[in-house]
């Protein structure tokens, strides 16, 4: 009998943490905004990071169906569990970007996916139904996902870092799945994914399974730990996460222009100054000489005397010779003498010598 009565006795707090499925539970199941309320954990890994966040269109059956941008990502919250893998946070009520359904989700951002939704109503926020489940085929990720591709090169000098994401994805509906369109986001950090809508060419039939490769591409630049998701049909399938590292030949290339451009432009100083500092040097003695005269003219002063032509040699002329030269054999000259016309009233006898 007690065997009997087993199945239907009632599961111990615990047997949730037991088993290691992760749980939340809530001090407060609505609350205003502007308050607070007190999310508590158990079951989750030990020493791993979690996020806390209140979303909207969202229940823990069919799970956030907008994914992060149903969040309320800018007054979340993250706490680390503890070696039981236990935590307590307080977290602000904020109204969701999205109506209610609401619920306070908790997933884990470093390490291998898990994920848990407790019920929460956000006070005068809004509420809707939920959005129709869509019928026929429906996709599920078989696979763990992983990014090929390497960087290269250009990427060490900020390129735009490129990888594939390839997974393995099955049609559990019950109608064929053709051309689908995947959602790939890329987060930085605790900050909501950016998305991107990827078509994949082919048909999935009932139970058909097909591997699926999409394109991802970050910014130029672009460095750090970066979060790949990938949705479908409103809902997330998969997160990987991708380390990039640093484009160092940028930092290389700065380096050496903080270098090079104040050589070039010392070099170049140097050569304009070489260049104008002579002209300048001989320009300033031929001003100064200039303005001397005219300041002497100014007040007063007498004009430097010219200078006398210089006086002229005694030097032989080449068609004398020394004995024949003017001035006699010792080449002096003869006495002065006045060379004036005779009178007309002093006759000249010639031959005539010591008489008048």
């Amino acid at each position: 009998m007690l065997l009997t009565l087993l199945p239907f006795l009632p599961t111990p707090a615990g047997a949730a943490d037991a088993a290691g499925e992760p749980a939340v539970t809530l001090s407060e199941s609505q609350a205003g905004t502007g308050g607070s309320i007190t999310v508590s954990g158990s079951g989750w890994r030990p020493r791993t990071l979690v996020m806390l966040l209140v979303c909207g269109q969202a229940t823990p059956a069919r799970g956030v169906v907008g994914g992060t941008n149903s969040c309320a990502n800018a007054d979340g919250r993250a706490v680390t569990t503890d070696a039981e893998g236990r935590f307590s946070r307080a977290l602000p009520v904020t109204e969701p970007p999205v109506p209610c359904p609401c619920v306070v989700h908790v997933a884990t951002a470093t390490g291998a996916k898990a994920q848990a939704d407790a019920v929460f109503q956000v006070a005068g926020h809004p509420v809707r139904p939920l959005p129709a489940q869509t019928t026929g085929g429906r996709l599920s990720v078989l696979s763990d996902t992983r990014l090929d591709g390497s960087g290269g090169l250009l990427t060490w000098f900020g390129a735009p870092p490129s990888r594939t994401l390839t997974f393995t994805v099955g049609n559990v509906g019950t109608a064929a799945v053709k051309n689908p369109v995947f959602q790939v986001g890329t987060a930085h950090g605790v900050f909501a994914p950016q998305w991107d809508e990827r078509q994949w060419r082919g048909t999935l039939g009932p139970g058909e399974k097909a591997r699926v490769e999409l394109p991802v591409e970050l910014a130029a630049g672009a460095h750090g730990d970066y979060t790949v998701s990938l949705k479908y049909g409103g809902k997330v399938l998969a997160e990987q996460p991708w380390g990039v590292d640093r484009p160092w030949g940028v930092t290389l290339f700065w380096i050496l222009l903080c270098l090079v451009v104040p050589a070039a432009v010392f070099r170049v100083g140097m050569a304009v100054v070489d260049r104008v500092r002579p002209r300048h040097a001989a320009r300033r003695p031929a001003r100064a000489a200039a303005r001397a005269p005219a300041r002497g003219r100014r007040r007063g002063a007498a004009a430097p005397p010219a200078r006398s032509a210089p006086p002229t040699s005694n030097a032989t002329l080449p068609w004398f010779a020394p004995d024949t030269g003017p001035g006699g054999p010792a080449g002096r000259l003869s006495a002065p003498h006045e060379d004036r016309p005779a009178s007309p009233t002093t006759p000249t006898t010639p031959g005539r010598k010591g008489s008048t």
